[in-house]
């Protein structure tokens, strides 16, 4: 079973990020809360942990898991080739609710799943998932639900749907987002929406006019 941390005062607040990031230096997975809606976690570069979140997930290697960060200089440290609407948009929207995949760094030395060469980043903008992630390092972070369930936006939620699979949940209150990111694929010339979320097409159209490009959306 798992331990719950509330942080309504800053000393609980310093113990849960404290029990979050021990745990997943131990291989553990944990439930935090993001600005979209809660993620479960585990150590980016620890294989073991990654198929152990898939499966509380209930899901296969062709369903790969995103990576949070705690800073936006990190995308370069995974990822190879980001174009410069990609920058624009990490620019105007980290942290916040935007996924980009892009193409990974060759050299790096992990096992998220069936990735075909790429990765899916993103930075937060939640106070307690960035306190955590700079004490961890990157996460391989999905919503924090079994799939096919709505994604939990609050702890109790999370804690019902995995609380047996998880070692540690944050309590941070409800999700203040509540809805998940919008995902871009920024493999090619051109952007192309992989997931419609928190960030509309015309926002990040907006970002993109000067460069004289927009995102594709085939939904």
């Amino acid at each position: 079973m798992s331990e719950r941390y509330p942080t309504s005062t800053p000393e609980e607040r310093e113990e849960a990020v404290e029990a979050a990031s021990l745990a997943v230096q131990r291989g553990d997975l944990v439930v935090i809360p993001t600005d979209t809606v809660y993620g479960v976690g585990a150590d980016a570069f620890d294989p073991a942990a990654v198929r152990g979140l898939l499966a509380a997930k209930g899901r296969g290697r062709d369903m790969p898991p995103p990576v949070l960060v705690s800073a936006a200089t990190t995308l370069d440290a995974l990822a190879t080739r980001v174009p410069a609407y990609a920058r624009a948009l990490v620019e105007a929207f980290w942290p916040g609710p935007l996924t980009l995949v892009c193409h990974q760094q060759t050299s790096l030395q992990w096992d998220l799943g069936d990735t075909r060469g790429t990765v899916a980043v993103r930075m937060p903008d939640h106070e307690i998932a960035l306190e955590v992630l700079e004490r961890t390092g990157p996460l391989a972070v999905s919503s924090a639900n079994r799939t096919g369930m709505p994604a939990a936006t609050d702890a109790d939620q999370a804690e019902e749907m995995l609380g047996d699979a998880v070692a540690v949940v944050v309590d941070g209150g409800e999700a203040p987002g509540g809805e998940a990111s919008t995902i871009i694929d920024c493999t090619g010339p051109q952007g192309r929406v992989l997931r419609r979320g928190a960030l509309s097409v015309a926002q990040l159209d907006e970002v993109l006019a000067p460069l004289g490009t927009t995102i594709l959306d085939e939904g």
